[in-house]
């Protein structure tokens, strides 16, 4: 397998796993592979410095334990289908960001009071755990999580 960094024509850099630099090349030239940040299909490699381990002689007392090897990251290559899924969860974000109010630790008591009707009704969004989550749903609270898209992990 073979690690490259990759940077797309908007200079957004992620890094993917290939199996050989042959399979990067296919895979770029059919256009599937893009950029988690923006969607963009044209990408490249950038320069990179070999990993080289240097060799050492140790004692015998003293041998080094085993590396462990990195365990894989689960990736892969969106179709179009998935693509404009992607692009939609971003503008329902980007629809909630900008439409509904921000009450961030407070979400949980907020939705409660509108639920019994001791304020008035308006869109927030804001944090809960998963319990919180869970327990609003279960009170009848009609609540949803927001995805978290690839471009805000990074």
């Amino acid at each position: 397998m073979i690690r490259y960094t990759l940077v797309c024509d908007q200079a957004h850099e992620f890094e993917s796993w290939f199996p050989d630099s042959a399979a990067y090349d296919a895979q770029v030239g059919r256009g599937l592979v893009t950029c988690p940040t923006c969607g963009s299909h044209k990408v490249g490699k950038t320069i990179m410095a070999p990993a080289v381990v240097a060799r050492r002689e140790a004692k015998p007392a003293q041998r080094p334990a085993p590396a462990q090897p990195e365990a894989p990251a689960q990736v892969a290559l969106l179709s179009e289908k998935e693509r404009q899924m992607r692009d939609m969860l971003r503008a329902l974000k980007r629809h909630v960001v900008e439409h509904a109010e921000n009450v961030g630790e407070r979400f949980p008591e907020e939705a409660r009071r509108m639920h019994a009707g001791d304020i008035e009704e308006r869109a927030i969004y804001g944090k809960a755990t998963a319990d919180e989550a869970r327990a609003l749903i279960e009170e009848g609270i009609d609540v949803m999580p927001l995805p978290v898209l690839p471009d805000e992990r990074n």
